[in-house]
């Protein structure tokens, strides 16, 4: 799979979205951190993954949340380009 073409063409496909949200949108999207209990409850799975202790549904949980935290990391580093262009300008 090529990289770059997959990455472009998230981008042209995302982007317009992202025009939409207002500054204030955006800070709210970088700034966003999973509340105590989900952490802790994350940090427990991630313990049990590491001692080889996961459950079948734990395991489907956690993979879950990474999944989660991937398509979270893409949103903030987007909303962080947009509102780098929005300083720009």
């Amino acid at each position: 799979m090529n990289t770059t073409a997959n990455l472009t063409a998230f981008d042209r496909a995302t982007d317009p979205v992202f025009q939409i949200l207002s500054r204030e949108q955006a800070i709210r999207i970088v700034d966003f951190h999973a509340d105590e209990e989900l952490q802790a409850r994350i940090e427990d799975l991630a313990r049990k993954a590491n001692e080889g202790e996961l459950t079948d549904d734990e395991r489907s949980e956690y993979a879950g949340y990474a999944q989660a935290n991937k398509f979270i990391a893409v949103l903030q580093a987007k909303a962080r380009r947009v509102l780098a262009c929005q300083a720009d300008s």
